[in-house]
């Protein structure tokens, strides 16, 4: 194959973010703490030439290259394109948190964007190797993002629990896509399908390698009972951290569950459907009902991502054009709103004072009216009250379910995100009727306030009018 501008068109977005890191790696070097803020700068505009690159090579074709190992297709636009916004917010809501901590340093943008560059691989991906690739080198990076702040204790606790189950969880992935490799004795996921879908594998070794990746995909998910390193992690790092954390990686592992269960392993929905409802059920019942008891508002996130994690299997076990419609949208609106939530944490944040716990938020809407409302509408989005878009997220991913005929199953996930609306409507209670016990002005840059607006006004937009981005995540799959 010869190697040209033309032929490497649909994989610019990732060799830009790469020659963009590695340019801004070397920059950051030459920098002094006063001119540390040309790093951030630098972040956004790689992160935005990415997005303006992945709107270029975008079109309705699917389209692969080296050799079958990259795809770029409808849906890895889509993702794509939201996993740079999103990725964006978080950079913008970082920068004030680690100005106010003075951990202000280049190699956090540096390993943010290498980060992206590792979701960008796995939603492209179109083999197991490249898969593995991109999920390795995201790995790699938030292990390192999670201890960045060298002088926290609890950071370097949580960096190792989450090496030490990841490293189990990336092996146990490894274990399972050499499973299917022997049985199949292919690697990329379209020859991978084929043999399946012929009847040529031996479907005992198939089905064990089938379980070894749902439980490497469920790990990287977070899903029930593959959670235990959210919880700490989410609270151990630094709230920054957490916020990148805690968003952009739930786009990348919806594309890792569609690129290696929908598209490689297909004709054996049966067996992976049935998992993904124990999957669920488990998440949205843990996940609801520990998060009422958390006093800490990042392990209340970090529950309710278990929950969330939870619905998002909902839409995918449907195994239907319309289920992963409704989980792409459930899965880019929830990062969405994740980003806007550890948002607002970071901004209660200042040098000395970290803003943990619950009662922190007492009182908000009366040190800033304008931050209360953009958090009402995010916990609202998280709860699924309408007219904010978690509602349709909600509605969206049940529809699918019913469509399937799974009344039942949409049964219990109305059950417990009605459970789930407790600890949501708590915060927002102490925010508006609790009187403030931290009364230290709350000050934000000029571009973090714009960010933020955007962010809790997608909330009630896309609530009001989600027929756009719901169309363009059908768009995705009619192909």
């Amino acid at each position: 194959m010869e190697y040209n501008l033309a032929s490497l068109q649909p994989a610019l977005p990732e060799i830009f973010l790469l020659s963009a890191a590695c340019l801004i790696l070397v920059i950051d070097l030459f920098l002094t703490e006063r001119t540390r803020l040309l790093t951030y700068g630098l972040s956004l505009a790689a992160l935005a030439g990415a997005v303006a690159l992945t709107l270029y090579a975008a079109g309705p074709e699917r389209e692969i290259l080296f050799h079958g190992s990259f795809v770029r297709d409808p849906m890895s636009d889509v993702l794509k394109i939201g996993l740079l916004l999103i990725s964006l917010f978080a950079f913008v809501y970082a920068k004030d948190y680690l100005i106010e901590l003075d951990i202000l340093r280049g190699e956090y943008y540096v390993l943010g964007l290498f980060g992206v560059l590792g979701m960008l691989v796995m939603i492209s991906a179109n083999s197991f190797l490249t898969v593995y690739l991109g999920l390795e080198l995201l790995a790699l990076c938030l292990y390192a993002l999670v201890a960045f702040h060298r002088d926290s204790g609890a950071g370097a606790e949580a960096a190792m629990k989450y090496f030490v189950l990841g490293a189990l969880a990336s092996g146990m992935l490894l274990y399972g896509i050499s499973m299917v490799y022997g049985a199949t004795g292919q690697l990329t996921f379209p020859e991978v399908a084929g043999v399946i879908a012929g009847g040529d594998a031996d479907q005992t070794v198939l089905v064990f390698g089938l379980v070894f990746i749902v439980v490497g995909v469920s790990f990287k998910f977070g899903a029930v009972p593959f959670h235990m390193w959210v919880p700490d992690v989410y609270q151990g790092a630094p709230t920054s951290v957490t916020l990148f954390l805690g968003s952009a990686p739930k786009i990348a592992a919806f594309a890792l569950t569609m690129r290696l269960l929908v598209d490689g392993m297909g004709s054996l929905v049966e067996q992976w459907q049935n998992m993904l409802i124990i999957l669920a059920v488990l998440s949205m019942a843990l996940g609801n009902v520990v998060a009422i008891a958390q006093s800490n508002v990042k392990r209340m996130l970090a529950y309710s991502t278990i929950s969330h994690v939870g619905f998002i299997f909902l839409g995918l076990l449907a195994g239907t054009d319309k289920g992963y419609t409704a989980a792409m949208f459930y899965a880019i609106t929830y990062a969405l709103t994740a980003a806007g939530g550890f948002g607002v944490i970071t901004m209660l944040c200042r040098k000395g004072f970290d803003a943990e716990n619950l009662h922190d938020l007492k009182g908000l809407n009366d040190r800033s009216p304008w931050l209360a409302f953009m958090m009402l509408l995010i916990m609202f989005s998280m709860a699924g009250v309408p007219p904010t878009v978690g509602f349709f997220a909600k509605l969206f991913v049940l529809d699918a379910v019913i469509s399937v005929d799974m009344v039942w199953l949409a049964l219990v996930a109305v059950f417990f995100s009605i459970i789930g609306a407790f600890y949501y409507i708590r915060a927002v209670k102490m925010m508006y009727f609790d009187k403030p016990i931290d009364t230290a002005p709350l000050a934000a840059s000029m571009d973090t306030q714009v960010m933020m607006s955007i962010n809790g006004l997608a909330m009630l937009g896309f609530g009001l009018f989600p027929a756009a981005l719901l169309g363009t995540c059908r768009a995705a799959f009619s192909g």
